[in-house]
């Protein structure tokens, strides 16, 4: 069974990898400048017992290849600020081959976001494999006079790379409030406590503690004479190694690291003192928190890092297997059990609702506060990545509006595009006011807002008509009374342009809210990815795109003018342009603060805040 599995999913990762390596391929050979690559072959030296590829040794490498990249684009010496999570999907024996390639994806003022992408060959049966991916963000160093070195910008080359620069204000974003989404779950209660009394016979944390110090010399160091920060991560994956070890009492396999953040740099002749202890164990993973500090002969102790890694134990037949549990010690033993539930539960939200593949994300994920961050970044960059697509299709087109399709496997998506003379951040500011929308959209009878999240977040509940009896596809095909209208939550997400060249976005998709459970009076649907794209174009006209990954709730709204059977959406879409112009013009007070709010969403993006970037992860204490 498990086998049929792997075999599955090996073949799924080959077909998306064929998919991505097309649409490059379409995009021409443009070279990114700042792009980096590595090819290492695992020798018996990089290895660990299991004749595998230690993760310290993998980490060296993509911290080498990533500040390469950051120090191309900076020209100037740059050090690792932090690195996102990074999972690692599969192991690398000795002989194959591990290819690294890094790129900015893009630079703020003083620090820049790295992407970076790791894969496995094997030499001998021509495999290629994904290993993992990661994003680290680099700062520049201050100048001989003390000064700032303010970055240039990127300029992305093609469509891929321009969905990766906006991503990143995005991923920026959930950086800042990572920190900030752990204390609000340990502060409103939502985590279980510890049941001492269920776990008495438990090993107690304190036998999992591991202590060691190393010497930082030459050969530790990097071209800037500072310790590595490559080197830094292998000494502390060892001792959590260790520590891991001692509480499985078995060879355990790192699976996941937590982003993390460097605190400060150490030097040659430093002291490093290295911590490790098991924070928590649940059924199948192990978390063990490592802390890393400097000292030299004289002087107080400098903390240099914080990570948390996570462990599994696997058996002969590659099952996870199932893991002791763990008595945490009084007080501040206790404190990292509750923390340790914290980030568990924040890795669930990222993996339910980031990590996966579109076509494994539910469409209704449950929403509250504290995963609203990843709801939003899904929602936006599925959008994002949906329109960057190159294999759309034309359908129909009448009068300059064009209707497009796209099948990718089991799913089809559709964009209804047309240009209106109207300036972009005006359509932007109307259209998303999705309240208005029922007055030029004949398939929302009604839409009220449920909650507003923030200045760009917002949830809506959407009534729409059944299209189960008459002729489907048509705006007019369901009359009061007939069928069960159908309704929506909607979680709409708006982002300003990152750039020239880059739109404004209004993102749907579905949630679940308890406040709103599905009724019998009305047909629960469901959007996965939905939502606008407006460009600004010649003379201050705007291109408006609207897209939609058609579930089978919305399928029938549109099927029949995809079939050439209907106009319908011709009809909406010249409606959505009358309302754009007779809206056209504004009030000054309109247009202060429509023209704020524009701004407004690209102020986490575009504002100076690499003072802020080693505030994340830093309050929580190891």
């Amino acid at each position: 069974m498990s086998s049929r599995m792997s075999a599955g999913l090996e073949k799924q990762e080959r077909e998306e990898d064929e998919e991505e390596e097309e649409e490059e391929e379409e995009e021409g050979e443009s070279v990114n400048p700042t792009e980096v690559k590595m090819s290492q072959i695992v020798m018996p030296c990089h290895s660990n017992h299991r004749e595998e590829l230690s993760v310290g040794q993998l980490l060296k490498w993509i911290d080498s290849t990533a500040c390469l990249s950051a120090e191309r684009h900076a020209g100037c010496p740059c050090v690792t600020a932090s690195m996102d999570d990074i999972h690692f999907e599969h192991t690398i024996s000795v002989g194959q081959v591990v290819n690294i390639k890094a790129k900015v994806n893009r630079a703020f003022n003083t620090s820049m976001e790295v992407g970076i992408q790791v894969s496995c060959e094997d030499l001998f049966s021509d495999r290629h494999w994904r290993v993992c991916h990661a994003y680290a963000t680099f700062v520049t160093q201050r100048s001989n006079t003390g000064e700032k070195v303010i970055l240039k910008a990127i300029v992305p080359q093609t469509q891929k790379e321009q969905v990766e620069y906006s991503l990143a204000a995005e991923r920026r974003r959930v950086r800042m409030l990572h920190d900030d989404i752990i204390k609000d779950l340990l502060s409103r209660g939502s985590i279980q406590q510890a049941d001492s009394s269920a776990v008495n016979d438990a090993m107690p944390a304190e036998r999992t503690r591991v202590e060691s110090v190393e010497l930082v010399l030459p050969p530790h160091t990097n071209h800037q004479v500072n310790t590595f920060g490559g080197q830094i991560m292998a000494w502390m994956v060892n001792v959590a190694i260790i520590a891991a070890s001692r509480l499985c009492q078995a060879h355990p396999t790192l699976r996941t690291i937590d982003m993390f953040t460097f605190r400060g740099p150490s030097q040659i002749g430093d002291r490093l003192l290295l911590k490790a202890i098991v924070n928590n164990a649940f059924k199948n993973s192990i978390e063990v928190g490592v802390r890393a500090e400097a000292y030299q002969e004289e002087g107080p102790n400098r903390h240099i890092n914080s990570a948390f890694m996570i462990f599994e134990v696997l058996d002969n037949h590659g099952k996870l297997c199932t893991l002791p549990r763990i008595r945490p010690e009084p007080l501040e033993g206790e404190r990292r059990f509750q923390e340790a539930i914290a980030r568990k539960k924040i890795r669930l939200d990222r993996k339910y609702i980031i990590s996966c593949k579109q076509a494994e994300v539910p469409l209704s994920v449950p929403w509250d506060p504290r995963n609203q961050v990843y709801l939003s970044y899904n929602n936006v960059s599925a959008l994002k990545m949906l329109a960057a697509r190159k294999k759309w299709r034309l359908s129909s087109e009448k009068d300059k509006v064009h209707l497009y399709t796209l099948e990718q496997k089991s799913v089809l998506s559709f964009r209804v595009e047309a240009e209106v003379d109207v300036p972009a951040h005006r359509a932007f500011c109307l259209l998303a006011e999705l309240s208005n929308r029922p007055s030029w959209d004949t398939h929302y009878q009604k839409c009220e807002l449920i909650h507003r999240v923030d200045a760009d977040d917002f949830l809506y509940r959407v009534v729409t008509p059944s299209v189960r009896h008459g002729g489907v596809g048509s705006p007019t095909s369901a009359k009061e009374g007939e069928g069960i209208l159908q309704d929506f939550i909607l979680l709409a997400s708006k982002r300003g342009p990152c750039g020239s060249g880059d739109p404004y976005v209004i993102a749907l998709r579905s949630v679940s809210l308890p406040t709103h459970p599905p009724t019998e009076e009305y047909n629960r649907g469901e959007v996965l990815c939905a939502g606008f794209t407006i460009l600004e174009t010649k003379n201050n006209m705007s291109l408006i795109s609207y897209y939609n990954q058609a579930s089978p709730e919305v399928l029938p709204y549109i099927s029949n003018d995809i079939a050439g059977l209907s106009s319908s959406f011709y009809h909406t879409f010249c409606s959505c342009s009358q309302y754009l112009t007779r809206n056209r013009l504004q009030s000054a007070s309109e247009e202060q603060t429509c023209q704020y709010q524009a701004t407004h969403t690209e102020g986490p993006m575009c504002a100076n805040e690499a003072d802020r970037l080693f505030v994340a992860l830093r309050s929580t204490q190891l």
